[in-house]
């Protein structure tokens, strides 16, 4: 079948609209709907109310069907698996696209990483011209640091997301793909390191909703522990137990923190109940906005992260940030300004910045105005043109030099 002139399959692994995988398919399918196209969205739907402003985007939403049954999750050995979970149920998706988009054949894909692999096969069969999105750094240095992680902190082998599979599976969506959109200038480098050719890769930011996420009408009064909040799932690549520590060797009694997230991983879980013993801690799961709206200040102590969406919605509401120099939306941030960046893995370093936080404490609001400012220009709507913008010049381009 010809490839029409009109139709763009966007293909994603996460409800749009939920988590960080899922606003990365919610911005990305709102920027590419702006391009005029028939867009079809394939993938497991979104979530209402949308992340991003105006609304769900006008698209032929193809939903796909439940890869691994909820009792095979809950009951099974995959239980205890969960990368062998995720490759599985990304691997399914990927398979049921490849065959929607033979059906109705797009002049152009436009592939979240992980799902896209089948669809970018085909698209290079048929020179028709494909776009991976990489929210991440490379998928080997992201499994390095799970797999060095899972032995420091569990003394286990690292069992969870990405396994090998995953990423040989990811590095042949790198190869086969004709570009790949990146979130950060870390996210680049890291992909260069691991020997993805430069020209291939381009860096444009998200967007987030700038009227959802903002300051308070007024701040809680800064008496009694500084307090502090972490967003993001508790897994070994987002550096939680380092920040317990810091917290630990700074005094207890000096810092009240707030965790939104969750862990289905037993060994982090069994990790995260025994670091937190004697700590101010409170966990939360859900919705992070009031936690932004009430702390001081926000940390987040990745060890690999290629955007880090919690980050921008936290200066959006006013918060300074205390981040590690992995995170890849951290090159916002001026150390001494919107926050301060800390080496990855360090507790001392980290310990050192919260002691500098308590004793700039009213100057914590000021900060938290300028981190703001810098992300309304950062993480602006004006991102949408541009991932829209970049994108019909590449396929246009292509079209012409194919056609």
């Amino acid at each position: 079948m010809k490839p029409s002139d009109a139709r763009l399959a966007v293909i994603y692994g996460a409800r749009a609209g939920t988590g960080g995988l899922g606003h990365s398919a919610a911005w990305a399918i709102t920027a590419l709907a702006h391009g005029g196209h028939e867009l079809i969205a394939l993938g497991p739907g979104y979530h209402e109310p949308w992340s991003l402003p105006g609304g769900v985007p006008k698209a032929l939403w193809l939903q796909s069907p439940e890869a691994i049954p909820d009792w095979k999750r809950k009951y099974s050995w995959l239980r205890w698996r969960q990368g062998e979970l995720t490759f599985k149920r990304d691997r399914a998706l990927g398979e049921w696209a490849a065959r929607q988009i033979q059906q109705r054949p797009p002049f152009a894909c436009y592939s979240m990483t992980q799902v896209g692999l089948e669809s970018l096969r085909w698209a290079r069969q048929h020179e028709v011209f494909a776009v991976l999105d990489n929210p991440n750094g490379h998928i080997s240095n992201f499994q390095q640091v799970c797999e060095r992680e899972s032995l420091r902190w569990c003394g286990s082998r690292f069992s969870g997301h990405p396994t090998q599979a995953m990423a040989d599976r990811v590095a042949e969506e790198y190869e086969v793909s004709d570009c790949i959109r990146v979130y950060s200038e870390w996210s680049k480098r890291s992909m260069v390191d691991f020997g993805v050719p430069p020209h291939k890769i381009q860096v444009i930011q998200p967007s987030i909703n700038l009227d959802r996420f903002r300051p308070p009408a007024e701040k809680p009064s800064p008496n009694g522990p500084l307090r502090i909040c972490y967003v993001g799932s508790l897994d070994l690549r987002k550096g939680f137990v380092y920040l317990l520590r810091a917290i630990r060797d700074l005094g207890a009694r000096h810092i009240a923190l707030e965790v939104v997230g969750a862990t289905g991983d037993r060994h982090c879980a069994a990790l995260f109940a025994r670091e937190k013993q004697g700590l101010e801690v409170r966990c939360v799961p859900g919705d992070p906005l009031r936690a932004y709206q009430e702390s001081e200040i926000f940390i987040f102590p990745t060890l690999e992260d290629g955007f880090g969406f919690v980050l921008p919605e936290a200066m959006a509401c006013g918060l300074p940030a205390i981040i590690t120099d992995q995170c890849g939306a951290g090159e916002c941030v001026r150390s001494g300004e919107e926050g301060w960046i800390v080496a990855a893995g360090d507790v001392q370093a980290l310990a050192a910045a919260l002691e500098t936080a308590i004793r700039c404490r009213k100057e914590l609001p000021e900060m938290g105005r300028k981190a703001r400012s810098t992300i309304e220009e950062y993480c602006g709507p004006r991102q949408l043109d541009c991932l829209a913008g970049w994108f019909s010049s590449l396929s246009d381009g292509e079209l012409h030099a194919t056609g």
